[in-house]
């Protein structure tokens, strides 16, 4: 993968172009902004909404859940299939601020446009394409957004600033999800929340949308304010195709992937095993509030509170992580993360209780931050300056392609035992592939680079 010069070197033009203190704020303050979509559209609120209320009664004999599986797995194709040559055309144009703002302001429209679904089944699929579709631009949009990790960092504090990152995601999400339960869905009755929202046609709950779309929207906006357009340069002049040129793009992408095998396998080495570790940290998230419950006794009512000291947690571990990044190198993160992961999770298996899971279940949490702020760092680390975009696009599409290991081993594993406990067997093997992968990948040298 070649570099080129337009002035000066590229080095001189993208890394550490905007290290000042107002700009790094600004881009954790997206990461931030960006936690209204994951917590509170995707993951504990409006999701849940569309499966136990819009799709109540849907006729048919298909469930709203496997519904909403299949429009977020097109939503994830599309991501697949589109990320790749989107990063390279960012990277190529020196349009990754325009792209980022184009995709963040698609999503907040589909975000707010979730105030029109009423709970109504005749709604659900209005509710799933706004979902998917959303989700799709969502996605796409941490592309440029992670590519700039290294306009806004040196060799020297890469790392901190992607844990700061990860940490601002945390704690965005945790403090939305507090003012949307207190505002507008705590107790019981007509009228939920400070505020007294009526639940009539689940109006409290499209109230939140609305709510969620605001939030991402005002706190996304520093980062365009304070955070420049990378220069173009000429990195890679033959990706600076046309966006008409479909074709032409994946041309492109089929040699620098060849090329990478030929001459840097060690970032396609990388690719494979974070692909593989990263769905093990989204598998943990995923079924986490479903062990809680049914294995160890959680209360329904003490899982929210479970989930907002396990996001508290992860991010304190990101920003500490953050700092032995760049002190030991991004690997030796992500190896004592995985470790501390999975014997936690061993721990896991031969307890019970509330207290226990509460002891070990943080103590897993705390090595979640690490591990995802790390890996975000060391591809950037890896990857030539001005080709940012175009990795962190196969970032996101080997994530994609191997998301289906951490359900699929979970549900095997319970099956297979007839036991729920069993499930933690199948996410804790997918953590353990992804470290042997990445225990060959060498990292020694990333530490200050």
């Amino acid at each position: 993968m070649s570099d080129g010069s337009e002035v000066g070197s590229v080095d001189e033009a993208v890394v550490g172009q905007a290290t000042g203190r107002t700009a790094v704020v600004a881009w954790g303050l997206w990461d931030w902004a960006a936690a209204s979509f994951n917590a509170v559209i995707l993951t504990f609120v409006f999701s849940v909404y569309l499966t136990d209320h819009v799709g109540k009664g849907l006729p048919g004999g298909i469930s709203p859940s496997s519904w909403l599986g299949w429009a977020l797995g097109a939503a994830g194709l599309v991501v697949a299939v589109t990320a790749p040559v989107a990063g390279q055309w960012f990277d190529a144009t020196a349009k990754r601020k325009r792209a980022l703002g184009v995709l963040t302001a698609f999503t907040v429209v589909m975000m707010a446009a979730m105030v029109f679904v009423r709970e109504d089944y005749h709604y659900l699929w209005v509710g799933l394409l706004l979902l998917a579709v959303g989700s799709a631009a969502f996605e796409l949009s941490h592309v440029p957004y992670f590519a700039m990790l290294r306009q806004v960092s040196t060799p020297a504090t890469v790392g901190r600033i992607s844990g700061f990152g990860w940490s601002m995601g945390y704690f965005g999400g945790i403090l939305l999800l507090l003012i949307c339960y207190v505002g507008f869905i705590a107790g019981k009755g007509e009228h939920r929340g400070l505020l007294g929202v009526p639940i009539a046609d689940g109006l409290n709950i499209r109230v939140v949308a609305v709510l969620a779309a605001v939030w991402f929207a005002v706190f996304a906006l520093p980062l365009f304010r304070y955070v420049p357009e990378v220069p173009r340069t000429a990195a890679d002049p033959g990706a600076a195709v046309p966006a008409r040129a479909l074709l032409s793009s994946y041309r492109v992408l089929w040699r620098d992937i060849r090329e990478l095998w030929q001459v840097d396998r060690r970032t396609v080495g990388f690719l494979l095993a974070s692909a593989i570790f990263r769905d093990g940290l989204a598998g943990v998230f995923t079924f986490g509030a479903i062990l809680a419950v049914r294995v160890y006794g959680i209360a329904d009512s003490d899982v929210l509170l479970f989930g907002i000291a396990a996001n508290v947690v992860a991010a304190l571990g990101a920003l500490v992580g953050g700092r032995f990044d760049d002190r030991t190198g991004p690997k030796s993160v992500i190896v004592t993360a995985l470790i501390g992961m999975i014997i936690c999770g061993a721990f896991l298996l031969v307890v019970s209780g509330p207290l226990m899971f509460w002891i070990f279940g943080l103590l897993l949490t705390v090595f979640v931050g690490p591990a995802q702020a790390s890996a975000r760092s060391f591809l950037a680390r890896l990857a030539p300056p001005g080709r940012e975009g175009q990795l962190f696009g196969l970032y996101a599409t080997t994530g994609r392609a191997v998301s289906f290991l951490a359900p699929t081993l979970f549900g095997f594993f319970v099956w297979a035992f007839d036991a729920e406990r069993a499930g933690i067997v199948g996410l804790l093997l997918v953590l353990i592939v992804g470290l042997m992968l990445l225990l060959p990948v060498r990292g020694d040298d990333l530490r200050g680079r």
